[in-house]
């Protein structure tokens, strides 16, 4: 693909970014590198590229509750995952969210230090999924001593209205909303999430966006027979710590340094 964004993040498109609190950055990558990312994901959901510390979930929609929730184990070969964290572990996708335009954009939003909060797929299974309600990533719930700034979120697949594309409601980052977590009340969404605001985020397969992390956004069911991946990666500071056990993050900007894994983690938030 001869398209592909330049390196270096514009002027006018981090003014866009910091206006209405996105910006779409085309292609990134060339198609093959999409494509073995596909494959590799492809690969650990169904057991054929392990890892022993990745937070792995399958879809609720799957029908196994108990291994709906969130835990450091792989938890059977099967196409239905919802979310795998920790990718960074993989020279893949380590390679591809180091990208000469995301050291550029970190470094002129973040720091040259740049560390992940996380470097996550996210799945709608074929015909499956869960609606995800509106939410601001990061607003209460993570806990972090710097807020975080930025995902860029890649498109693995082709997404649509139909298989649950990203919502976003432009310009709603630059207030803290949520009184009590991420997601928005039902008061709150009336107020800030009004459906004439909404945005349907429609992407190409290897498509990438730029997100302020508190701008609104929210994402339905999959209705096709066949899947909407995506690549999603929280970039912050590398001075951040979690508040409640001064936990460290995998540095990957100016070079990657691991750090240790806690191997206990585990949630059940559906956002």
């Amino acid at each position: 693909m001869s398209n592909l964004h330049s390196p270096i993040l514009s002027p006018a498109e981090l003014d866009q970014w910091r206006e209405q609190g996105y910006i779409r950055l085309g292609h990134v990558a060339p198609a093959e590198e999409i494509d073995a990312l596909c494959q590799r994901i492809d690969d650990i959901m169904l057991g054929e590229v392990r890892y022993d510390k990745m937070l792995m979930q399958l879809c609720p929609s799957a029908g196994e509750e108990e291994l709906s929730r969130q835990t450091k184990e792989f938890k059977g070969s099967s196409l239905t995952y919802r979310k795998i964290q920790d990718l960074e572990q993989d020279p893949l996708f380590l390679a591809y969210l180091q990208h000469p335009l995301f050291r550029d954009l970190t470094a002129k939003i973040i720091a040259q230090k740049v560390s992940i909060f996380r470097a996550m797929f996210f799945n709608k299974p074929a015909e499956k999924g869960v609606t995800i309600n509106w939410h601001q990533d990061g607003a209460g719930g993570w806990q972090l001593s710097i807020p975080p700034l930025i995902t860029v979120w890649t498109a693995l697949d082709h997404t649509s209205i139909t298989n649950g594309c990203l919502q976003i409601i432009p310009g709603s980052h630059k207030s803290m909303i949520p009184e009590k977590g991420d997601l928005l009340s039902e008061e709150e969404r009336a107020i800030h999430a009004p459906d004439e605001k909404r945005l349907y985020l429609e992407m190409e397969k290897g498509e990438v966006v730029l997100l302020h992390n508190w701008t609104l956004h929210r994402s339905e069911t999959n209705t096709t027979d066949k899947p909407r991946r995506a690549f999603s990666v929280c970039y912050i500071d590398q001075a951040t710590r979690q508040k409640t056990n001064d936990r460290a993050f995998a540095q990957v900007f100016p070079d990657y340094q691991s750090v240790e894994m806690d191997t206990s983690q585990e949630t059940t938030a559906v956002y």
